[in-house]
């Protein structure tokens, strides 16, 4: 499956980004309203565990999604998290009847065809990764970084189209702000932002 190729790569793209993040940076706030970059990282690093455990054929249990605490060493939790759902996302692909994913956070909690539930990790993949690296003061490179790859942002952009955008589906706490308006001269990563309610203006002195 060619998704799982994008996929790996978004997730490759993604730690490149956690990499770079220092310890007393997770207290740093991010582009999600209320998320410290520490609160941001467990939830990434919660989204892995529970995508990989719905890729082993485990049903809706929310407890499988909880954060996960990454402590002093963010990097380190991403990766060996990433790692886990990949083999999982292959194994699944692998199967001669692939099933489909049941994924309770989002909308009815499927269930979700298998190469549906790795085209919604992408897209969350590359969201978080810009929040992170957006939080550090270095979206630009990731953002090049996705637009030198136009299978990838390509990918992102369908995805990001294809996520309900009605008013009941867009409200507070849920997963993606209202839409907003591109800049015209937008390419496909900052237009998958903005069907996603992200500002790519927000600046950390700002906030």
């Amino acid at each position: 499956m060619r998704l799982l190729e994008l996929h790996t790569r978004s997730l490759e793209l993604a730690a490149s980004v956690v990499d770079a993040v220092q310890p007393e940076q997770l207290v740093l706030p991010t582009p999600c309203a209320g998320w410290s970059l520490r609160r941001l990282l467990e939830h990434v690093v919660g989204q892995h565990r529970g995508f990989a455990a719905a890729a082993d054929g485990a049903g809706p249990d929310l407890a499988l999604w909880r954060d996960v605490p990454v402590h002093g060493d963010p990097a380190g939790a991403f990766r060996h998290s990433a790692a886990r759902l990949t083999a999982a996302f292959s194994l699944a692909a692998a199967a001669p009847h692939p099933a489909s994913l049941r994924l309770p956070e989002i909308r009815d909690g499927g269930p979700f065809p298998l190469d549906r539930a790795v085209g919604l990790h992408l897209l969350d993949t590359l969201v978080h990764a810009w929040d992170v690296a957006a939080t550090l003061g270095s979206p630009a490179r990731l953002t090049a970084a996705v637009e030198g790859e136009p299978e990838l942002a390509g990918e992102l952009l369908a995805v990001a189209g294809a996520v309900p955008a009605a008013p009941a589906d867009r409200a507070p706490g849920r997963a993606f702000a209202a839409v907003l308006t591109a800049r015209e001269s937008a390419g496909p990563f900052e237009r998958a932002l903005a069907l996603l309610g992200r500002d790519t203006a927000w600046a950390l002195s700002a906030r």
